[in-house]
């Protein structure tokens, strides 16, 4: 199995680990929901993940990793929706992608009661 295949079977297992997300599907891929919203979809065959970001970790992922996040063109893009490139990205970055999404996400009193564990 090559790096690209690992990273994304790791994007999926990483994002059915946290709290209360479940699985569901989007044009043919799956994709991440916690509380009924979508917080990811995985882009299988392209090898990138679509994440839900506030303006705030959108902006502070793009510039710190122009490389592997970029906004989505158009509104989807300005309403926070993000690429992030499995292919060159590491698991502490895919790591942190996530759970910013899953924050975003969330209802607030499932972030307030797993606040302290998600660190």
């Amino acid at each position: 199995m090559g790096r690209r295949t690992m990273m994304v079977n790791e994007a999926r297992a990483l994002a059915e680990l946290l709290p209360a997300t479940v699985v569901g599907a989007h044009r043919g891929n799956p994709d991440f929901r916690v509380g009924g919203r979508v917080l990811a979809t995985l882009w299988t065959e392209e090898e990138r993940l679509v994440l839900r970001l506030n303006p705030e970790d959108q902006a502070r992922f793009c510039d710190a990793e122009p490389d592997l996040f970029m906004p989505l063109d158009g509104a989807w893009g300005r309403r926070g929706w993000t690429n992030l490139d499995l292919m060159v990205c590491d698991e502490e970055i895919l790591r942190a992608a996530l759970l910013a999404a899953w924050r975003t996400t969330a209802p607030p009193d499932l972030v307030t009661a797993y606040e302290g564990r998600l660190a």
